[in-house]
């Protein structure tokens, strides 16, 4: 299966921290690739050199068959890759609707009445139909990560990103969550999932791949990942033998 997304030797360094070692891995189209590592590791850093928002200092990053390593986020956001944030972000004074809104026009690049029905269609699918009138800055912690999920997928994703987004959920919520992910991942988006919820990314993905001091250290089937040592001692913060 082709490659949607490849990363070739990239590197990035602020002075002495280097947030992106060498990281060479790719991701075939309708894949689920899941993403653990301590905090601090380098994870969102590895988001943010994949969608743009900072540039490598060496190494290649491919999109959809194209050299996209130096190319400003928002070419890269029309060309298919979206993302959430660890922290949700909605437009607080703006409606559900509207966040959603900003997503087709600007993410997509939608005319207004292709981008009203996309964001409709959006908000029906992530269960925020509801909520399309309520001011986004109003919505408990849930609808708030189910809003980063909705506008990211009102810019029509090849590629979709997703950073934590099953932090703080309840157990509940949480399955709610990955039903819903699960649902998008049936329509074809391919998707690199960060989270320290693991057993949320057991339930999705196909392969696990483990990020420390900005390196990729393990990657493979995700219960072997689980079971390794070096995962055990680096990741799990415990002695491999104990």
């Amino acid at each position: 299966m082709a490659s949607i997304l490849s990363l070739d030797g990239v590197t990035k360094a602020y002075g002495a921290v280097t947030v992106a070692d060498d990281q060479s891995w790719s991701l075939a189209e309708g894949e689920a690739l899941g993403v653990i590592g301590p905090n601090g590791a380098g994870k969102t850093s590895m988001f943010n050199l994949i969608t743009g928002a900072i540039m490598a200092d060496r190494g290649t990053v491919r999109f959809a068959g194209q050299d996209v390593t130096r190319w400003p986020a928002a070419r890269r956001c029309r060309a298919g890759i979206a993302r959430s944030f660890q922290v949700p972000q909605p437009f607080g004074a703006m409606t559900v609707f509207e966040n959603c809104l900003v997503g087709a026009m600007q993410g997509a690049g939608l005319a207004s009445a292709e981008a009203e029905d996309t964001a409709l269609d959006v908000l029906d699918r992530t269960g925020l139909l509801r909520r399309a009138n309520t001011m986004a800055g109003g919505l408990p912690l849930l609808e708030r990560k189910r809003l980063e999920l909705a506008r990211a997928l009102c810019a029509k994703p090849k590629l979709l990103l997703l950073d934590e987004i099953a932090g703080g959920l309840t157990e509940s919520e949480c399955e709610a969550l990955v039903q819903t992910i699960r649902d998008i991942r049936s329509t074809g988006v391919s998707i690199v999932w960060i989270e320290h919820v693991v057993h949320a990314l057991l339930a999705v993905v196909d392969r696990l791949m483990v990020i420390d001091f900005g390196r990729k250290i393990a990657e493979g089937e995700p219960q072997a990942i689980m079971a390794s040592r070096e995962v055990r001692e680096i990741y799990l913060g415990i002695e491999a033998d104990a």
